[in-house]
């Protein structure tokens, strides 16, 4: 059994205009993907593609006027999104981590860090407070933070950007969940930074042999960090496998372009083929989400692609070729 299954998830936000008329952002059409217990899956894709919003969907942690209208979550055989908000609030920082983009607008101004560790502790497991303060002490440790137990007692302001994001991890992790989740870990870090933290999220992950999910739009991430990549364009997973069979062997023309976009592939003189905005979400295209920015379009694309699949490898496209033709 999958650690999570994500399947056919809708995420609409429902708005009025100025004529009180009613609008509807499709912004996720379908999502769907599978992470299996041990491994990290990378969720990558351009700004706007749904990225951040599948996760915060999937943990019931959106805002009006965004609302999930259908689809299933199925994390350890249990549908997230058919539980109530606390039942779900009991999973998250127990079962589920989450490190989220800003480290230091996710931590308590007004609570020593030491307090956040030990309140999120007493929150979700039977511990004494000695025994969270203690656990506190050594996960401050085991993510690289300098003197544990003096730090304990420091505020949220006190921290660097490295330093903080270090305690966020902390808090994920200090109830040992089954499921990381990471949104963007590394935003507003510099690149040696970038490099520690997402060295620390691996290790944790692949130490304690949990599953997890890194979002992010830097496929040298994808590549170095992850066994797994999801594809995201305009709401929609287009291709998702191994990052081992994707990256060499890209089925679909959204996975082609991007790969054909990295400044290594630029200097070859693969060239850019990403031209052009993503589609409108409140007048979507029929058929392939894809096809207005698309070399390969034709008549065809107006109807949904179907899922074509090479070994573990899967892309949403009607003309996805097999991985050895695609390179070719």
């Amino acid at each position: 059994m999958s650690l999570l299954e994500v399947s056919d998830l809708h995420t609409h936000f429902v708005t009025r205009d100025r004529d009180d008329r009613i609008r509807t952002a499709r912004a996720l059409n379908g999502v769907g993907f599978t992470l299996q217990k041990g491994r990290i899956l990378g969720l990558v894709g351009e700004s706007g593609a749904g990225k951040s919003l599948t996760v915060t969907s999937i943990l019931g942690l959106l805002h009006p006027p965004a609302r999930v209208v259908a689809g299933r979550a199925l994390f350890q055989g249990r549908d997230l999104l058919a539980m109530s908000a606390s039942e779900r609030s009991a999973l998250r920082g127990n079962r589920i981590g989450f490190v989220v983009q800003s480290a230091k607008a996710s931590l308590d101004p007004l609570a020593r860090v030491g307090e956040q560790l030990v309140r999120v502790q007493r929150a979700h497991a039977r511990r004494s407070r000695r025994e969270a303060m203690e656990r506190a002490e050594a996960i401050l440790a085991a993510v690289s933070i300098p003197d544990p137990k003096r730090r304990l007692a420091a505020w949220p302001h006190e921290f660097s950007g490295g330093m903080a994001q270090r305690v966020v991890i902390a808090l994920a992790l200090v109830n040992e969940p089954d499921l990381l989740i990471a949104d963007e870990p590394t935003t507003a870090l510099d690149v040696t930074v970038q490099a520690q933290i997402l060295d620390l999220l691996s290790a944790a992950v692949r130490g304690r042999g949990i599953g997890a999910i890194i979002v992010t739009h830097d496929l040298g991430v994808v590549a170095q960090y992850c066994d797994d990549v999801a594809v995201m364009f305009a709401g929609s997973v287009v291709e998702q496998g191994p990052v081992a069979e994707v990256f060499p062997r890209p089925m679909h023309p959204y996975t082609q372009a991007l790969l054909a976009a990295t400044p290594e592939r630029l200097r070859l003189g693969a060239g850019l083929r990403l031209g052009g905005p993503p589609p409108n979400l409140y007048a979507l295209p029929e058929g392939c989400c894809y096809r207005l920015r698309c070399d390969r379009s034709r008549d065809v694309c107006r109807s949904a692609p179907p899922l074509a699949q090479v070994g573990d490898q899967r892309a949403a496209c009607h003309f996805a070729r097999e991985p050895a033709e695609a390179e070719a």
